[in-house]
């Protein structure tokens, strides 16, 4: 069975599918050379809706920097130096138990780990993305042009995807928001018993592990009479689910998603691994959420190259 990695970008407005597409594939080419000496070809293919929700792509003409779609934060190669292994520390314990913690107390937590001004428009964002998604009257245009309800749109658009690639072996590596989408849509596929296998769930600056997010989860899978057994690990994930987490990602506030989401039935548990996010832009600012530095991480580099050699 020939392997394939599917990726799935976040919410946020996006580059054109082409542009965005390869660099998320030489993102993930950098790190396994880099890291693992592997240059053989691998099958990738990118799930696109940003043209979905903007009129307009971003672009990176130098011409027009003022222009709001200018996107300032293109992939670029790490320098060598730059791609490090994380190396556990006692503040990983310390941002667990954070992670349980809301409310006024979120501005010390960010001093603590560093989080700076940058995290705080990445917060926001993401703030208007939940919202977005979750909103029971937003709807938006499907492909063939129908309006329908915003989450269900984007949900077809992976479903769609994901079947038609069913019979390859699969690795689907979900970014930001992307990552709610993939968790919904597996859910639901194991749920309607679809025959559909996913080898390998890889979330990356997910904000699975925050509250507002788990409540929704929960709440909309009243089908399960236990409310702690609707979060959980798809059934369709059949050999491993890994969450990758930069410790200054402030989307991925909780770094630790295996005390929240139960194993399925085949007892695949969500593995949590913490990883150094390299990403600055061409200004040499860093941005600790961005997929590019997520993707060519030593320890994700190593998860790719197991699965596709």
């Amino acid at each position: 069975m020939s392997k394939l990695i599917i990726g799935i970008h976040g919410l946020a407005n996006k580059s054109k599918r082409p542009v965005l597409e390869g660099w998320w594939k030489s993102a993930i080419a950098e790190g396994l050379k880099a890291n693992c000496a592997v240059t053989k070809r691998f099958d990738y293919y990118m799930v696109y809706w940003a043209d979905l929700l903007y009129k307009n792509p971003l672009h990176d003409d130098p011409n027009f920097k003022f222009d709001k779609l200018y996107n300032d934060q293109p992939y670029i190669k790490a320098k060598p130096k730059d791609l490090k292994e994380y190396k556990d520390g006692w503040t990983d314990d310390a941002r667990r138990a954070a992670g349980e913690i809301a409310g006024g107390t979120l501005d010390k937590i960010k001093q603590w780990f560093g989080i700076d001004f940058l995290a705080d428009k990445v917060i926001e964002k993401v703030t208007r993305d939940l919202d977005f998604y979750y909103d029971d009257k937003r709807k938006i245009k499907n492909r063939k042009g129908q309006l329908e309800l915003a989450r269900k749109v984007l949900r077809d658009e992976l479903k769609t995807i994901l079947l038609k690639f069913k019979d390859r072996e699969l690795m689907l590596i979900a970014h930001s928001m992307g990552s709610i989408i993939a968790y919904d849509v597996l859910r639901d596929l194991g749920h309607d018993g679809t025959p559909l296998k996913i080898h390998s769930l890889v979330t990356i600056g997910s904000p699975l592990g925050l509250p507002h997010v788990k409540g929704k989860i929960i709440h909309e899978r009243t089908y399960i009479k236990r409310p702690k057994d609707r979060v959980r690990t798809p059934t369709i994930v059949t050999d491993q689910w890994v969450n990758y987490a930069d410790r200054k990602d402030p989307v991925a506030l909780d770094t630790h998603l295996s005390d929240d989401y139960k194993p399925n039935d085949l007892g695949v548990q969500v593995r949590d691994d913490i990883i150094i996010n390299d990403y600055k832009t061409p200004k040499g600012k860093r941005n600790h959420h961005k997929s590019y530095g997520y993707l060519r991480t030593p320890e994700i580099s190593a998860l790719i190259a197991d699965f596709i050699k």
